[in-house]
């Protein structure tokens, strides 16, 4: 009995150490790991195996002015239609926003007046014709007589006369059957043009009077006879051409692309607001169908172009007010090289200097190789 139990103690103490031993290695293995999974990672290999590396594209470029501009009717794209006749509108055939061809019907007056004119006319026409017969044989008749001395000159003087003032009196009322018959042609309304009603003045069985002035009975416009004059500011005038290329869209359609062509600049300028601008007309090449008056448009007027050395914006860096890439070496480090910049196309940056086409640009910033 007095041996056993330092024995006991003794085997206690051992298992209490080799537990606190387990326990120490849980947690340095548990700290070990921990520093593995977030350790600081090298940024770059020195030897850019990591870098990302990318070619030059060389392709050409535009300089664009913009400008703000409005889809507007050519000049004679829209005619307003009237009335040669006073009358009645017996018919009217459109209704705004319809489309007309030319030549075609659009409205008509009441045509009862005229042939009623027409009538008349006619009748007259036939009395002077009676009248020119019977003035015809008293000529015949008194020529005969005053051949023969029968009757004294001044009798055959009234009836040569009665003669010419029925042959006048014939002429006379032909002209007005020949008028009343013009005018029934205008009866009918046709279209001088195709396009779309833009207006309608007047309304199927109303008056209208054409005394003094032709009434207009609508407004029709040529959906295709359109342009757009944008407003080019005076420091930019001096660098637009006729014959330029224009590319443009409209708050209608933003994502559409409409094209078109440097027609007439304005020589005279217009000042909005203190703010002097010009007139540029550009032709539309197509798509026109989409497009109406008075749409606002968004211009880029294409004044030059030229070939560039593009990279991607991303691979420029600057430092001390100077601006580098990285190029790709021979042994596929990666080198540090000043290069001057131009414009800034899109995510893509042209290089003036200090890149040839064919060396490798580093996405990524790596260390430079001495």
């Amino acid at each position: 009995m007095t041996i056993s139990a330092p024995l006991g103690r003794a085997g206690g103490l051992r298992s209490r150490g080799l537990l606190w031993v387990t326990l120490l290695c849980f947690v340095v293995g548990g700290a070990v790991a921990l520093w593995w999974n977030f350790r600081p990672k090298a940024t770059a290999d020195p030897n850019g195996s990591q870098a990302m590396w990318v070619m030059p594209e060389v392709r050409n470029i535009s300089t664009d002015v913009t400008a703000t501009g409005t889809v507007k009717l050519k000049t004679g794209a829209e005619v307003r239609v009237g009335s040669q006749l006073s009358g009645i509108v017996r018919r009217l055939n459109v209704t705004v926003g319809s489309r007309v061809t030319k030549g075609e019907v659009i409205a008509e007056i009441d045509s009862r007046p005229l042939m009623a004119k027409i009538d008349q006319a006619n009748t007259q026409l036939a009395q002077a014709n009676v009248s020119l017969a019977k003035a015809q044989t008293d000529y015949t008749r008194a020529q005969k007589l005053f051949d023969a001395g029968l009757i004294p000159a001044q009798q055959f003087d009234d009836a040569r006369a009665g003669l010419g003032a029925a042959e006048a009196a014939v002429t006379a009322a032909s002209s007005s059957v020949t008028a009343a018959r013009v005018d029934l042609a205008y009866v009918e309304i046709h279209a001088p043009i195709s396009g779309t009603v833009a207006s309608i003045a007047t309304q199927q069985g109303e008056t209208v009077a054409a005394s003094f002035a032709t009434p207009t009975f609508m407004t029709i416009i040529q959906q295709e006879a359109l342009e757009v004059v944008a407003l080019v500011d005076e420091a930019d005038i001096g660098n637009v051409r006729r014959g330029e290329r224009v590319a443009f869209t409209t708050e209608t359609y933003p994502d559409h692309e409409f094209t078109g062509t440097v027609t007439r600049i304005a020589p005279v300028a217009t000042i909005l607001s203190g703010v002097v601008n010009y007139e540029v007309a550009v032709s539309i090449d197509g798509d026109i169908a989409m497009l109406k008056p008075d749409m606002t448009a968004n211009v880029n007027i294409r004044t030059a172009e030229h070939r560039a050395l593009l990279v991607p914006a991303k691979s420029i860096h600057r430092d001390s007010g100077q601006s580098f890439v990285y190029v790709q070496s021979a042994t596929g480090g990666s080198l540090k090289r000043t290069v001057s910049v131009a414009s800034r196309v899109a995510e893509q940056t042209e290089i003036v200097r200090g890149l040839a086409p064919n060396e490798k640009v580093q996405l990524k910033t790596g260390e430079a190789t001495p």
